[in-house]
């Protein structure tokens, strides 16, 4: 078992996953090599994240829907008619999580997935948020809770690198190399479902059995498996849905409409199953490809254009897969009404946006949407868009009349929140 020494670096919810490793694991570790690591080489143990009785409050108190959980057993997913059933009168609805139903499937050997954590829990609602900002890529958190003995699901692979984070328990982990290095989100195990079975039965990588307070970091496409020893064991897994260099060359291509070559028609009669007929159509659109993405060395210009096409598109997607920081609609509204030159404020966490100015406004994109406002509040859109609180009053360039008018539409489009 590899073992680093305590410390949280410059990433400190990365470095509850990995140790003081985090300050190279960007180098080292991700998307290459699994790394394991003993609780006593953390910074701290996770039951400020997720306990026992965090999942029993989630499965019987919180009228929990699918897909936000579901059941498994010996490699087996559960009909959710098996864990699920009606609230009773106001709450008929018939796919929410039945505790008696839960019971029965647990103490008969079945594994329970809570699905979404970083949604429904909010000691996770916050970590997630605060590792979405450090690794730069989507993150969502399951838990899996496992029975004495049982093992929940086949050895496989994910298409998400993974943070495994042993909550309570102990759970033997069987790691194997990839028999599909990297693979894509539309590349699941199930497509080399014999390879992965083969390579499960030979010499794991790692066989190690993880204790609370221990983590464990995979790559996507390592093949893993795992079984609960003694009594209950749980674990949260937090998956990276990591952006890849084909998401980039998605982005470019999505350009293809600029160029008038690749937008003519293919030939009249064309017979698609003639691959001699299209052999050199694929070479002439291949060559357009090239002709499309190449630039000369020296044109910085050309390069800047792409780079600012591919910046759009994936900050689009990463827009739409995080969540930024929640707001509070009634607290806010009760803040616009009573807002002063006193009132501090801030940028709401983690909402990513362009700020941008012209002759007559300053213009802020962010999910989808533009704010604009007049010119002269450039100085305190940039002031906030820093990050610290602020009070109203000492925003740049306004007066105080002009700083309340801001900041009321600040709140309400959810740009900034209440300090």
């Amino acid at each position: 078992m590899l073992s680093f020494e305590r410390g949280s670096g410059d990433r400190p919810a990365l470095s509850r996953c990995v140790g003081t490793v985090g300050l190279d694991f960007g180098v080292t570790y991700w998307s290459a090599r699994p790394l394991l690591t003993e609780a006593r080489f953390l910074p701290a143990p996770f039951d400020d994240l997720f306990s026992a009785e965090a999942a029993d409050d989630l499965i019987s108190q919180r009228a929990l829907r699918t897909p936000f959980m579901r059941m498994a057993i010996e490699g087996s997913v559960l009909s959710p008619s098996k864990y699920t059933a009606g609230g009773g009168f106001g709450a008929e609805i018939g796919d929410q999580v039945s505790s008696e139903k839960v019971l029965a499937e647990f103490a008969g050997g079945a594994t329970i997935v809570l699905q979404g954590l970083h949604r429904t829990w909010p000691p996770l609602i916050d970590f997630t948020r605060a590792l979405v900002a450090e690794i730069g890529h989507p993150i969502q958190v399951n838990a899996y809770i496992t029975p004495a003995s049982s093992r929940g699901f086949d050895p496989h692979y994910d298409v998400h690198d993974v943070f495994v984070l042993q909550i309570a328990g102990e759970k033997r982990w069987r790691i194997h190399e990839p028999v599909h290095e990297a693979p894509l989100r539309d590349q699941p195990w199930s497509d080399h479902r014999a390879a992965v079975e083969s390579r499960a039965e030979g010499e794991p990588f790692i066989d190690e059995v993880l204790r609370p307070g221990d983590a464990l970091y995979l790559p996507r496409g390592w093949i893993h498996s795992a079984e609960a020893l003694g009594g209950t064991s749980i674990h949260l897994t937090i998956g990276v849905a990591a952006y890849t260099r084909a998401d980039v060359a998605e982005a470019l291509l999505a350009r293809l409409g600029d160029t008038e070559a690749l937008r003519t028609s293919l030939p009249f009669g064309a017979d698609f199953s003639d691959v001699e007929q299209l052999l050199p159509i694929v070479e002439t659109v291949a060559e357009e490809l090239r002709a499309m993405l190449a630039a000369a060395p020296d044109d910085r210009a050309a390069a800047v254009r792409r780079a600012h096409d591919v910046s759009a598109a994936l900050t689009r997607r990463f827009s739409g897969a995080t969540r930024p920081e929640p707001v509070s609609p009634i607290a806010t509204v009760d803040a616009i009404a009573a807002l002063g030159g006193w009132s501090v404020v801030r940028w709401r966490g983690s909402l990513r946006a362009t700020v941008s100015s012209d002759r007559d406004s300053v213009r802020i994109a962010v999910s989808g949407r533009t704010v604009v406002l007049p010119r002269e509040a450039a100085p305190a859109i940039e002031r906030l868009h820093e990050g610290t609180a602020v009070a109203v009053d000492e925003l740049p360039g306004l007066d105080v009349d002009s700083a309340l008018v801001v900041v009321r539409r600040l709140l309400r489009e959810a740009i900034v929140v209440p300090a």
